[in-house]
């Protein structure tokens, strides 16, 4: 039986707390805000399942951004060309049609991306550090490329009329559905030899724990939530397209993980949360008046304002967002 820790059940509380309190109240928001919150959703999916690669594991994956892209991809391809073929045959919402393709599409989509996943880890088992990160990132640039000269899904032109399917409940119950699928794994006695790969690969091997299952295991399991991660964005955006899964977004959810602290799962939420709402911040602040001068400069250098503000937390918190260890059991002195 998997006994996790408190800090580790008052967060699940306060996600199940949060889901149900605002599910009712999500259709009264406008559209802008919605938007923004569901993405810091999806990025928290995309940060929690990595940081079991990055941060329990001690990998140094670079290509979930080609994970997210194929679960968007074949989310997106089943509504689309599958969906209405199925909404003919079981009805729409209202016999529960909907829920049950969406549902499909997004199982799919992490079912296929797991099988990229173990495609990417097996050949990669022998790399660590810098070379595995090579390695990775060249794998995502393949899947982008091969969606880029796929004609059914419109190559480099986009994706296009994907239907809206992703709302606050699908969203932030797979948000829970992550934070405790990956929680109770790494805090699970089977879930120790991914601390004891990222501690000492060597030392584990020699006390026989199979360190090429544990890792192959990550990477499925981060890349099957980075894939229901995509289906939601697909869904969402109802328009992608090739260059939106560059490994500029692969770079962008490593920074979240560095930012909020390896193995260090609340702290990764908050830094999914603060780096998803630092550049709407700065949009805001670029439209407002002090003393009778314009910050409409501060638009112009947004990006610039938001890399800076990243390397000044990672100088001033170069754990990460909390100065404590994380989730991961503190290790005897000596």
């Amino acid at each position: 039986m998997i006994r996790l820790p408190p800090k580790v059940l008052l967060l699940l509380g306060i996600v199940a707390c949060f889901l149900l309190s605002f599910a009712a109240h999500s259709r009264f928001l406008n559209a802008y805000y919605l938007d923004i919150i569901l993405g810091i959703g999806i990025n928290i999916i995309l940060a929690v399942s990595l940081n079991l690669i990055n941060g329990y594991t001690g990998q140094f994956s670079l290509g979930h951004a080609g994970f997210m892209a194929v679960g968007a991809y074949t989310a997106a391809s089943v509504t689309t060309f599958w969906g209405p073929a199925f909404l003919r045959a079981f009805g729409t919402a209202k016999t529960g049609g909907v829920p049950v393709l969406f549902l499909i599409a997004l199982c799919a989509g992490g079912l296929l991306a797991a099988l990229v996943g173990i495609a990417v880890g097996v050949p990669s088992l022998r790399l660590k550090g810098d070379y595995l990160a090579i390695v990775t990132l060249g794998f995502g640039e393949i899947i982008r490329v091969i969606f880029q000269n796929i004609e059914a899904v419109g190559p480099s032109r986009g994706m296009k009329g994907i239907a809206t399917y992703t709302t606050f409940f699908w969203t932030y119950s797979w948000v829970a559905i992550t934070i405790f699928t990956v929680l109770s794994l790494v805090h699970s006695t089977y879930g120790r030899g991914f601390l004891a790969v990222h501690d000492d690969e060597v030392a584990a091997s020699a006390m026989g724990i199979n360190t090429t299952r544990y890792k192959v295991t990550a990477f499925i399991v981060g890349a099957f939530f980075a894939g229901i991660a995509g289906g939601l964005y697909a869904h969402l955006k109802t328009f992608i397209a090739p260059a939106g899964f560059d490994f500029m977004m692969s770079i962008e959810i490593v920074t979240i993980v560095i930012l909020g602290g390896m193995g260090n799962t609340p702290g990764v939420i908050a830094a999914a949360v603060l780096l998803t709402l630092l550049p709407q911040g700065l949009r805001v602040l670029a439209g407002l008046q002090i003393g009778g001068h314009s910050l409409r400069w501060v638009a112009e250098l947004r990006m610039i304002i938001y890399a800076l503000l990243i390397i000044l937390i990672m100088l001033t918190r170069p754990q990460g967002l909390f100065s404590v260890h994380g989730l991961k059991p503190r290790q005897a002195p000596g």
